[in-house]
């Protein structure tokens, strides 16, 4: 019987990526002695001239790879942002969660709602959390787990729909992103080379985008509540956790204390991204022209700052809820529940260092930049002309944004090839790029190459439980019938658009 229970037991986590190092190592090895290389185009700004840039694998299964490996993993460690981001907004929520504030927000918010409901909203809120870029997946993900507690169901449930929502997610918002913008500059500049006077709206998307939003929600929505929930192992609550929440006359006062407080904080802080009024707009940068980069920009103080603002929210919200219903009653009370939620977090840690080493290799090896300029290449010698082309790209990216999930270097590769290769069978570069989005969006929950995949596993790990834990393979299961559902419907989108020729948005069409 001991036997039996040991083939049966699944790899650790940190074992896959110890296994995903040494075969990406051995692979750049390989792909480097046969010469596996690649070439795209960039254009000149100018003069909308191409250059050719030729992309080779570097293998790291020799001596300058080892010494690559060794000193640069503890460097790579230190500076991968999600760590030292997570932990931030981790001691944000822990004092939220200990004080009791999200227990009695979320009770007072779901209470008399149908559980399809409170997904469904949850849901739509992660797709719609891409404006503020990654960091959402860091604050969703654990609010996730909180709210499908909270309402008596496993957490896990919280964890995979949130991270389905936020990665398929990623890529779609009627509202224009400063990643969109990053991606418009590539696709004007490609469509230039074809026709000098093309110019594209930042509302050019907006219809489409909207429905692709409301659709991508449903489908989560229901995957989670007919798939996901019949296939999770049950969760095991004692009997105190099972006990019906009931918010008293202390409780609702803590809350009306802490949104008034919060409320101050965010007039402050809104004040301060608005320009144009007195001593307001000082969190923006003034260097770019449209006010979502001025937000979002590399050198914005709102960007640059945005995870302590949004941590020094939560504090708020649990410190003063905290003090309304004596649940912190000193100091001493606030110190130690800030770090609640960083117990037990010496796992997720080695986690983190295992997954940024097998990121920093993986990079390092170009096998994700040469695969894209590969299929870049394809589809400019293609023959393939209208619908099936459009098919034909759709399937490629969604497959090379497995290997390449950063949209910005994607699109830097691809756009001076796919959007001149549509653009001369008729297709508008608007359409191009949201086609590129839609492909994109359909596979960005089930690559580990991803740096937010391993926060997903971590948040996994932390609320498994027994005998019905969640490993990685099951990580990527789960996700599965997301990507496939919202595949197809991302791509009967597209042929439905396509086909009928109606606006994508302001003035804008799929097709020339």
């Amino acid at each position: 019987m001991k036997k039996r229970n040991r083939k049966r037991e699944p790899f650790h986590p940190l074992l896959i990526f110890v296994i995903l190092i040494i075969i990406t190592i051995i692979l750049s090895g390989i792909l480097h002695l046969v010469d596996f290389q690649a070439t795209y185009y960039t254009i000149n700004e100018l003069n909308n001239e191409t250059t050719p840039v030729t992309l080779t694998v570097k293998s790291l299964f020799n001596l300058s790879g080892i010494k690559y490996i060794f000193t640069n993993t503890v460097s790579n460690f230190a500076n991968f942002t999600v760590l030292s981001n997570l932990i931030i907004i981790l001691m944000g929520i822990s004092i939220m969660d200990k004080s009791g504030f999200l227990q009695t927000a979320i009770t007072l918010t779901t209470k008399k709602l149908k559980k399809k409901i409170v997904t469904f909203i949850f849901v739509f809120l992660c797709v719609l959390s891409s404006i503020f870029g990654d960091l959402s997946y860091l604050i969703f993900m654990p609010l996730g787990a909180l709210l499908f507690y909270y309402g008596k169901r496993n957490p896990a449930i919280g964890i995979i729909a949130s991270f389905a929502a936020l990665s398929c997610g990623s890529a779609i918002n009627f509202i224009f992103t400063s990643n969109d913008s990053s991606l418009l500059k590539y696709t004007l500049l490609a469509s230039h080379t074809v026709n000098s006077n093309y110019i594209i709206s930042r509302f050019g998307f907006i219809i489409i985008m909207l429905l692709a939003v409301i659709l991508v929600s449903t489908i989560i929505t229901i995957v989670t509540e007919n798939i996901l929930v019949k296939k999770l192992p049950k969760y095991n609550f004692t009997e105190t956790e099972l006990e019906e929440d009931v918010v008293t006359k202390d409780e609702q006062k803590g809350m009306i204390l802490a949104l008034s407080a919060a409320g101050i904080y965010l007039l402050i802080f809104i004040y301060s991204i608005i320009p144009g009024l007195p001593l307001s707009g000082a969190l923006l940068d003034y260097s770019q022209d449209a006010y979502i980069d001025k937000l979002f920009s590399v050198n914005s103080f709102f960007s640059n700052g945005f995870v302590f603002v949004i941590t020094l929210l939560f504090i708020i919200f649990g410190l003063f809820y905290g003090i309304g219903v004596k649940t912190i009653k000193s100091h001493k009370d606030f110190f130690d529940n800030l770090g609640h939620s960083l117990d037990g977090i010496g796992n997720t840690l080695v986690m983190i260092f295992l997954a940024s080493t097998f990121i920093s290799i993986f990079k390092q090896t170009n096998i994700g930049e040469v695969i894209i300029a590969s299929i870049g290449s394809f589809i400019s010698n293609t023959s393939f002309i209208g619908l099936p082309l459009v098919i034909l790209i759709f399937t490629l990216i969604a497959v090379g944004n497995i290997f390449l999930p950063s949209s910005i270097a994607k699109w830097s590769i691809l756009s001076s090839s796919i959007v001149p290769v549509l653009m001369n069978s008729q297709v508008t570069p608007t359409f191009a790029q949201v086609i590129f989005r839609f492909a994109e969006s359909v596979t960005m929950n089930i690559t580990p190459i991803l740096a937010y995949f391993i926060v997903y596993l971590a948040f996994l790990e932390k609320y498994n439980q027994g005998e019905n834990n969640i490993r990685f393979i099951d990580s990527i299961k789960y996700q599965v019938p997301y990507s496939i559902i919202i595949g197809i419907t991302l791509l009967a989108l597209i042929i439905i658009w396509y086909i009928i020729n109606i606006p994508l948005g302001i003035n804008t069409f799929p097709i020339l």
